[in-house]
């Protein structure tokens, strides 16, 4: 097993430009630990109705959800799986909960990232470091059906800013398409510590650590 974080594995010597809770935000999750946070999204869902009937294919595959609205509870869970980390994160939307869970990995140097309860969406993710924050660039798409892979056209576009402030940490994940703009967002702050596996989530104790 590869050591580090999939997130060291990449940046290597960069990490050490991130704003400090960041270092150790995206730093390795010790075993039998895991990561857990709370917060509330700002935004988060499609304004773009007619995608519905689509994201909610989707949703059922635990990728995205057609739902849309403003001040959403969410929570997120991350953990080590090998040299995989994998995170599940549960939004509150009013008379439903919708679950969005990925794995990431490492492949030739890049992260990739595997989207939905089967993974059958892969995404591959450039990082920067920009004035202490993790941005990430989506390039390439994959779909899997069964065993076989294939390469998508890049229809859709993914962006994510990670920042440290106030003491919370700010996600912002937008996803964009040619002349739809933003067709997919969700952006909020939350509090987030890792501790070990058997402990119940609560509030943070100041150990600021991962999602997306």
């Amino acid at each position: 097993m590869a050591s580090g974080s999939v997130y060291e594995r990449v940046l290597g010597e960069r990490i050490a430009e991130l704003h400090p809770s960041l270092r150790a935000y995206f730093g390795e999750i010790p075993p039998g630990q895991v990561g857990r946070g709370t917060g509330s999204y700002e935004v988060a869902g499609s304004r773009h109705r007619w995608l519905a009937p689509v994201l909610a294919l989707l949703a059922r595959r635990q990728v995205l959800f057609p739902e849309y609205g403003h001040g959403i509870p969410f929570s997120v869970e991350n953990r080590p799986d090998g040299d995989l980390l994998r995170a599940r994160r549960t939004f509150e939307f009013p008379g439903r909960t919708r679950t969005m869970v990925d794995a990431m990995s490492v492949v030739d140097g890049v992260l990739h990232d595997r989207l939905g309860r089967r993974g059958g969406l892969e995404v591959e993710l450039l990082l920067s470091v920009v004035d202490g924050a993790l941005h990430m660039r989506s390039r390439r798409q994959w779909l899997h059906l069964g065993p076989v892979r294939f390469r998508m056209p890049g229809l859709v576009r993914v962006h994510l800013a990670e920042t440290a402030g106030d003491g919370l940490q700010h996600v912002d994940v937008r996803m964009t398409a040619p002349v739809l703009g933003e067709v997919f967002r969700y952006s909020g702050r939350f509090e987030y510590a890792v501790a070990p596996e058997a402990q119940q989530s609560g509030s943070a104790d100041g150990t600021t650590s991962r999602t997306k």
